[in-house]
């Protein structure tokens, strides 16, 4: 090494000194190291991107190392030659006295081969760059539109797992290594020799105490070193397990009340907030009482576990709940050493990153409870029938030791589980007292078992839920703007606008009406299809009867576009007529006309244009027909709407314009796909509406001609959180006073059909018959009371041969107290 002399002395005599030192050669082995050091040190600025005086540093530093490398071979090398001479002098040859008279004369040692190390130490102190390159600084090239958002650049930007591992090595070493190398002489003296030394026996096999010493330490180096490695090469998984994620759908009726559920698993997510204190302290009373203390982990519980799982083959948690939560939305549940060392990484990595209150809600909402629910929400309604907000301490005791295992601790399994489950409550409150979270009064009132509801069905619907499902769910994804896969994760509760009690009226309604033709024909009745619907004049869909089962029929007669109308289409032609006048010349302005305006009620009458009769494609001339085939002369629109005469409303049709009476009927409530072509038998119902849409086409006329949208769900929610619902609102179809007249005519028709019944009542209604080549193929009642409008339609078609109607023959009764009319009454409450 060069003094301070050598440095600030002549310049003439340090240009000496190099030349000299330049013309002494180096050894191989200096000259290769040289090399080496400058290869690692180049290659590891082409990384870093450091600049010259980083190279400054490293070379520095390399210049230290190899110093204090060239120190400890030298002390190896001693260590070996005294040893040497030990061994030689107890053998009696190749005993060489040279050594030992340098040392009494306390001469150094003779040079080693390596005597040229000095002069690598000052190459590197002189060339501080090493020759190295440093790269240059290139200007970020910009962004493409697509190559994605910030979410996306972050994760390309992240460095894979195997160079995380590579750069905390580095970064352990770079720190690690100059506090080691110092020690280095010491730990070789650790190092087994076998057999030892100066032992004879099995002593010469047996390690010192410094060596067993070092053997430990050495481990636990090791297994330290592994462990941060590990932690650094863990990633939090970013897709969660299928059933972590996934909830069920609840439906509500319009009162409040569980009308069922849909979806695999029965899961509802509950924000923390809206979950009691007692029942989170009951759980981690249970489950980790430290758990807002620990890191995520238990050391002894991970023993505990290693061990049952490796001695003794058997296996078992020892978890705290973050390990749970991991293990329940990022793992699997077996119980292996490898599953088990990945949940601890992943846990003390979420820990680090996740608050606690997230990790319990989130352990809270995917725990296993039995009843094949999932989340402390759902086992509340499976075990107490109620939501989870309304639980008390002793409840969620009994649900907080489900969690040991709810096939040992279901009180209702067994005679063993209900004493198990006892003992494992009566621990939790006691638990819960012992660390603070609950009062010795309190809990003084819990002495007895507080025992929950027998397994069953949460929801009690009947057969017609799923038809009620079906709707709600259609609308919810349309007016939620929900989509498929959205929908399918679940966590929505849908309130419908269903009606518990008018909803078991119209299906008991229905019923009856089938047993009773199942008795009278039960070829008939094989075929027969009922479909029906009631809904209130704002537009809420209050009840529908959609078949007798859906799990034996999917096809849902309340919505099905499939009959006709027939004369139950007649109020939409009228009021066309009532709104936009008649047109009786060629390029004459519409006429005004009113319900007393006459029009030809006789049978079979000519249907006219302004030009002349009106003919159809074949060349016939159209004419229009009565049911009955009677004739009633001249009559007033408003009797012939009461009386159901076909003939007036056919010429009004075409008098008022049949894209007029289209329209009309659109705006009313109508499908614009179920309406029938713009040809004369347009106004004789050749539209096909479903009971839904005939029902909200005439609740338009009784709301005074504004028409709302019909719909099923009046909010949605999921998880607690308000969905944004679209909700139809009310638009103008008609004008009031021509609502009101054909709420008149149809009032009036009701009382001429019903006169009893009509007395005080308010109700309006009209039937409605669908004629094909003679025969009824339908028969359809649809009438208001007390701003509700029911449609019921009775129909025959087989569904395994033909969607074409069949024949009635009389399936629907004759006259005015026909099975449709029946069913509404009682539907209405009054019969």
């Amino acid at each position: 090494m060069t003094d301070a002399t050598e440095r600030t002395g002549d310049p003439e005599d340090g240009r000496d000194r190099a030349e000299s030192r330049e013309k002494k050669p180096f050894g191989p082995d200096a000259t290769l190291h040289l090399k080496v050091d400058g290869l690692r040190a180049e290659h590891a600025l082409w990384q870093q991107g450091d600049d010259a005086q980083r190279a400054q540093e490293i070379a520095r530093s390399k210049a230290e190392a190899l110093w204090q490398e060239h120190r400890a071979r030298r002390a190896e090398e001693a260590d070996a030659a005294k040893a040497a001479e030990g061994k030689g002098a107890r053998r009696g040859r190749g005993d060489d006295p040279a050594p030992r008279e340098r040392a009494r004369r306390k001469e150094p040692d003779p040079p080693i081969h390596d005597e040229t190390l000095h002069l690598k130490v000052d190459a590197l102190r002189a060339d501080v760059t090493m020759q190295i390159r440093v790269p240059e600084q290139r200007q970020p090239e910009p962004e493409s539109a697509a190559s994605g958002g910030r979410a996306e650049r972050r994760r390309s930007a992240r460095p894979s797992p195997r160079d995380r591992v590579v750069g905390v090595w580095g970064r352990i070493g770079a720190f690690v290594g100059p506090r080691v190398e110092p020690l280095l002489p010491y730990v070789r003296k650790l190092r087994p020799l076998y057999p030892r030394p100066g032992r004879s026996g099995w002593r010469r096999w047996m390690p010192s105490w410094r060596q067993w010493l070092g053997a430990w330490l050495g481990g636990i180096g090791l297994t330290g070193l592994f462990l941060v490695v590990a932690y650094a090469a863990t990633d939090i998984p970013s897709n969660l397990n299928s059933y972590a994620t996934q909830q069920d759908n609840v439906y509500f009726w319009s009162d409040g009340t569980p009308m069922a559920r849909t979806g695999w698993v029965q899961r509802q997510d509950m924000p923390l907030k809206d979950i009691p204190v007692d029942v989170r302290w009951a759980v981690l009373a249970a489950e980790n009482e430290s758990f807002y203390t620990d890191p995520g982990i238990s050391v002894k519980g991970i023993a505990r576990a290693l061990y049952r799982t490796v001695g003794e083959g058997d296996t078992e948690g020892g978890s705290t709940i973050t390990q749970q939560y991991v293990k329940n939305v990022y793992l699997s549940q077996n119980q292996t050493v490898s599953r088990k060392f990945t949940e601890a990484m992943i846990s003390l990595k979420l820990g680090n990153k996740m608050s606690k209150d997230k990790i319990l809600e989130g352990y809270l909402n995917t725990s296993w409870f039995g009843r094949g629910t999932y989340g402390i929400q759902r086992a509340s309604q499976a075990y107490y029938g109620k939501d989870v907000s309304k639980l008390n301490a002793s409840q969620a005791a009994m649900l907080a030791s489900l969690l040991k295992g709810a096939g040992l601790y279901d009180p209702t399994l067994s005679a063993a589980n209900h004493k198990r489950a006892v003992e494992r409550w009566s621990w939790i409150l006691d638990r819960m007292v012992k660390i603070g979270k609950l009062s010795a009064s309190e809990r003084a009132k819990y002495k007895a078992f507080p025992e929950p509801i027998k397994s069953g069905k949460v929801y009690d619907t009947g057969k017609q839920s799923d038809y009620l499902v079906e709707l709600a769910q259609a609308y919810a994804k349309k007016a939620g703007h929900i989509s498929d896969k959205q929908f399918d994760l679940g966590g929505y509760q849908i309130y419908t606008t269903f009606d518990r009690k008018k909803e078991a009226t119209l299906t008991d309604a229905v019923t009856k009406a089938r047993k009773d033709a199942k008795k009278s024909d039960p070829k008939l009745a094989a075929a027969a299809h009922y479909g029906a619907a009631s809904v209130a004049t704002d537009g809420r869909i209050i009840a529908v009867y959609g078949g007798p089962d859906h799990r034996t029929q999917g096809y849902n007669e309340s919505n099905a576009a499939t009959v006709q109308a027939g004369t139950s289409f007649l109020p939409f032609v009228y009021a066309a007529g009532l709104q936009n006048g008649v047109q009786k010349e060629r390029g004459a302005a519409a006429t005004s006309i009113t319900p007393q305006t006459l029009y030809n009620g006789n049978d079979k009458v000519s249907v006219t244009t302004p030009d002349g009769p009106y003919w159809d494609r074949s060349g016939k001339q159209v004419h229009a027909d009565n049911d009955d085939g009677k004739s009633y002369g001249q009559i007033s629109l408003e009797r012939a709407l009461a009386l159901s005469v076909n003939t007036p409303f056919m010429q009004l049709g075409v008098d008022t314009g049949l894209d007029k009476v289209r329209s009309t009927a659109v705006a009313s409530g109508l499908l614009s796909d179920t309406i029938g072509a713009q040809v004369p038998a347009l106004s004789m119902g050749s539209s096909t509406p479903s009971a839904i849409r005939m029902a909200s086409g005439y609740a338009t006329f009784a709301a005074g001609g504004n028409h709302t949208e019909p719909y099923s769900i009046s909010k949605i929610t999921r998880n607690g959180a308000k969905v944004r619902l679209d909700t139809p609102q009310p638009t103008r179809a008609v004008r009031d006073d021509v609502a009101e007249d054909v709420e008149q005519a149809l009032t009036e028709s009701f009382r001429l059909s019903h006169p009893t019944t009509a007395l005080g009542t308010g109700a309006a209604g009209k039937a409605g018959t669908t004629n094909a080549s003679g025969k009824d193929t339908a028969s359809w009642y649809t009438g208001t009371l007390s701003s509700v409008t029911t449609s019921v339609v009775v129909y025959r078609i087989d569904l395994n041969k033909s969607l074409e109607p069949l024949p009635l023959k009389g399936l629907a009764g004759s006259g005015t107290d026909n099975v449709p009319y029946t069913v509404w009454a009682q539907a209405m409450g009054l019969d």
